[in-house]
């Protein structure tokens, strides 16, 4: 994380002090201090954390008395793709829950930005020069798809502004706030090797961005600690992975990891093809959540997205730029959620795919 910059003659504590303190991380002090509810924080840790906020002298949640004194006490969001709620799956909608919570506690308005480029392009933060987002104090930008060179415009401008979903752009260094997918996906292929799978198929995307970049970067961190056999493939968007997928379970491959929900579907419907039950004859892991209507019980093994605390960190992180803009850049990372589910189990040994007609 980028060391933050007093500005000259300050000496306030932040939550950054404290968490340093502690020994933990940002993000679990913040829960903390926010007194919002978490299964994951033990009393313990709750109690020690507020005897410090306490002996160093830290003043809970300063950033709503301070915003107050904003240009327009307005924040704003900005999607470079229509990612908003649509009926009946659940993707983003957690995010903007996580996003008007914070700004409510905060005493903040919430103005979405969805881009006045017009039907049929390119969504962007410029219009004739003028960045559009001026009329709120900052900015949560998130979506796929981005003009990496206007972000890096926008953060030579000195607006302030923090990405959901790790962005390292060239030439700018910019805050943002994202899931842990490395350790995330780490402890799902330690759940793997524990249970004996020794050869693993990694089913990752064609062109990987940063979230897929930190996936990949626990798997092999797993992969090299366990001595884990692997095949990677990374097949096209409309390819036909059964012929791939058989291969590998013929050849020893008992586990399937999937590097991204998207393509959690057409593998499962590649290893239905192949007649084999899941997870008796193979193991199924998928790294994330999946868009599916939100009444369905989601049932795979792997890991869920802590949207919501990823929505009302990036609010904190804001809120904190506007206030004091030599405390950026910050980058935060939040643990993800453990999914046991139902599709990953011990690992069997003479499994033969065979293709139903």
């Amino acid at each position: 994380m980028v060391q933050r910059r007093e500005q000259e003659g300050r000496a306030r504590t932040r939550q950054a002090d404290i968490a340093k303190a502690a020994g933990l991380s940002q993000a679990t002090v913040s829960m903390v201090l926010s007194g919002r509810p978490s299964a994951r924080i033990s009393e313990e840790t709750r109690q020690r954390i507020l005897e410090l906020s306490g002996s160093l002298g830290y003043s809970a949640n300063p950033a709503a008395r301070r915003l107050a004194g904003g240009k327009n006490r307005i924040l704003g969001v900005f999607t470079y793709e229509p990612t908003f709620p649509i009926a009946g799956l659940d993707q983003y909608y957690p995010f903007l829950l996580g996003i008007e919570a914070e700004a409510e506690d905060l005493h903040q308005n919430l103005l979405l930005f969805t881009s006045a480029s017009g039907k049929g392009r390119a969504r962007s933060i410029y219009a004739d020069g003028v960045n559009q987002l001026g009329i709120a104090d900052g900015s949560i930008l998130l979506g796929r798809g981005e003009d990496r060179d206007e972000v890096a415009r926008l953060a030579h401008e000195g607006y302030p502004f923090v990405y959901i979903g790790r962005r390292e752009i060239k030439g700018a260094d910019i805050s943002w706030v994202t899931a842990d997918y490395e350790s995330a996906t780490y402890e799902v292929v330690s759940r793997l090797a524990a249970l004996g799978h020794r050869r693993l198929l990694y089913v990752g995307v064609t062109d990987p961005e940063e979230p897929n970049i930190d996936r990949f970067a626990g798997f092999s961190r797993a992969v090299e600690e366990y001595a884990l056999e692997t095949t990677v493939i990374r097949p096209a968007d409309d390819a036909d992975v059964v012929e791939q997928i058989g291969d590998e379970l013929k050849v020893g491959a008992t586990a399937i990891v999937i590097e991204t929900p998207e393509d959690g579907a057409r593998v499962f419907k590649a290893v239905k093809a192949l007649g084999l039950d899941v997870p008796g004859q193979v193991s199924v892991a998928v790294l994330g959540d999946m868009a599916i209507p939100r009444a369905r019980k989601q049932t795979w093994s792997g890991f869920g997205m802590p949207f919501g605390e990823i929505g009302a960190e990036a609010v904190r992180v804001l809120a904190e730029l506007i206030i004091d803009p030599s405390v950026g850049p910050r980058h935060v990372k939040l643990p993800c959620n453990p999914r046991p589910g139902r599709t990953i189990g011990e690992a069997s040994s003479g499994r033969q795919p065979t293709t139903q007609q």
